[in-house]
């Protein structure tokens, strides 16, 4: 099939189901290993003899180039070819994936886990953007309802299957996992999937904007990732040259004909408070994340299996109730799933208080994760209906994608500067005492900014922004069936018939 062809492809037709394969398989590749790699950290820092700034930048490296590249790797496909650009990606991400499995020192593999971050960067807006490309307008919204479903599985299995490899063969091989999957996708993809791209892309890509953002996001990174040893002269210099750097990034964004960015977006004031709400929830988010694991592991003697399984419930109820939860929000309005949703949230980050050195799963941790997890599932679909609705439906994929790099920015800032807000560095993290007095302090400022972002959507959110309305019909979000723990969901919009 070429690019002229696509935007014909059914369902029900062998083709379409491998493509479906393809695309599920390749976005499975960067979910699993947005839950894996956390469950593995503590035996990584004794495998390879880290201290616990190392193991920040292990997770922090790849959510970096990520989140500083996301958005130009979906402006790369739709110029260049969203198959080409996906497996790329695919490739790419492997062979970074085989360099971590390899990798004889934690400096090694930081170096890998952040190119491994630039394949991510280039597949992940693909996956979605192909199935919205090539299949017809028919069936394309089962064809997203069985994508999102099928992801949701695999994020479910994530947690069990990383810990079961550290228990058994080791760390090493949760990123061996990957090489199979990206051959199959490689396969599949190079035969049965349709080229696709928007013929009216044109114009220079914002390059500089991409390097600014990732060169501001990495030195306050740095910065905050240094301060867990003190506020010394380097902490101050990054942290001000991160400053720096994001305030150029800002003026480039301004005078760019075509940024990376669009700053005119802003200039909605639904569109600003949904992303404040999005930063202050996915920083506390991945904070539980990066801590809950080794607070089970370290303090409560759980095996890596175990700690994994401990996060299983919250992707669980997310797969079974993200359908109900967007309804509910369409019906009602975003404004009680938005305030409620991280309260709720909240309530269950302050029952991991009474996770401690004699904690049991049942009565002390699926209380408190299913309790977040209900909070989630009520917040995450609205959340990223709301941020689409807060713009004309022509600038949807922009906008959520915009929305998906704020939340990996802000999970990023997080594992950076909770450890040093906590008290918690260097090897400590190796001590049972140190890690459950740090982890009580960073569940309570988890918890402060799951409030803030409640009381922010409760002053900013008003009125039922999800109802359509004739003269702005409201772009629909693809997580009906299951949204992500990490991030919202890429939405690359819906392409016109002449951009397939």
């Amino acid at each position: 099939m070429t690019t002229s062809e696509a935007g014909t492809l059914r369902l029900s037709t062998a083709q379409g189901r491998w493509v479906l394969l393809a695309t599920v398989l390749g976005s499975s590749m960067a979910m699993l290993d947005g839950t894996v790699v956390n469950v593995a950290l503590p035996r990584i820092g004794t495998d390879l003899g880290a201290q616990l700034d190392a193991l920040q930048w292990t997770l922090n490296a790849y959510l970096l180039t990520l989140a500083g590249l996301i958005l130009l790797g979906g402006a790369l496909g739709d110029r260049y070819g969203r198959r080409r650009v996906f497996l790329l990606g695919v490739v790419w991400f492997a062979a970074a994936s085989a360099a971590c499995a390899a990798a004889p020192t934690i400096e090694v593999l930081i170096a890998a886990r952040a190119v491994q971050g630039i394949g991510g960067a280039l597949l992940t807006p693909g996956s979605l953007a192909m199935l919205q490309a090539v299949f017809h307008p028919d069936d394309r919204s089962a064809a997203v309802g069985l994508w999102s479903g099928l992801g949701g599985v695999s994020a479910a299995v994530g947690p069990f299957l990383g810990g079961w490899l550290v228990d058994g063969p080791g760390w090493r091989w949760i990123f061996l996992l990957n090489l199979p999957l990206a051959a199959m996708v490689v396969a599949v993809a190079a035969r049965h999937v349709p080229e696709s791209r928007d013929e009216s892309a044109t114009g220079r890509f914002d390059v500089l904007g991409a390097v600014l953002a990732a060169l501001a996001l990495g030195t306050i990174t740095y910065a905050l990732t240094a301060a867990g040893n003190g506020l010394s002269a380097t902490v101050w210099v990054t942290g001000a040259a991160g400053v720096l750097l994001g305030a150029a990034f800002i003026v480039v964004e301004r005078r760019t004909p075509e940024p990376m960015l669009p700053l005119g977006l802003f200039s909605s004031r639904l569109f600003t408070a949904v992303n404040l709400v999005t930063l202050a929830v996915y920083a506390a988010f991945s904070g539980v994340f990066f801590l809950l694991v080794v607070q089970l592991q370290i303090v409560s003697g759980f095996s890596p299996l175990i700690s994994g399984l401990a996060l299983v419930p919250i992707t669980v109820i997310m797969l079974a109730l993200s359908a109900r939860a967007g309804r509910l929000g369409k019906r009602i309005g975003p404004r009680l799933p938005l305030t409620v949703g991280p309260l709720l949230c909240a309530v269950g980050v302050l029952l991991m208080l009474r996770i401690g050195p004699d904690a049991s799963y049942w009565t002390d941790v699926l209380p408190a994760v299913a309790v977040m997890g209900s909070g989630m599932v009520l917040l995450v679909a609205p959340l990223t209906a709301t941020v689409l609705a807060a713009v004309e439906v022509r600038h949807a994929g922009i906008a959520s994608g915009v929305n998906n790099a704020a939340a990996r920015a802000a999970g990023l800032l997080a594992v950076a500067a909770l450890p040093a807000l906590a008290g918690l560095s260097g090897d400590a993290y190796q001590v049972p005492s140190a890690v459950d007095s740090a982890f009580h302090t960073a569940m309570l400022i988890c918890a402060g900014l799951l409030v803030a972002g409640g009381l922010t959507a409760l002053a900013a959110v008003h009125g039922n922004v999800l109802a359509p309305e004739d003269h702005h019909p409201v772009a629909e979000p693809d997580c009906r069936y299951a949204c992500g723990t990490n991030a919202p969901p890429l939405d690359p919009g819906h392409p016109a018939a002449e951009q397939r």
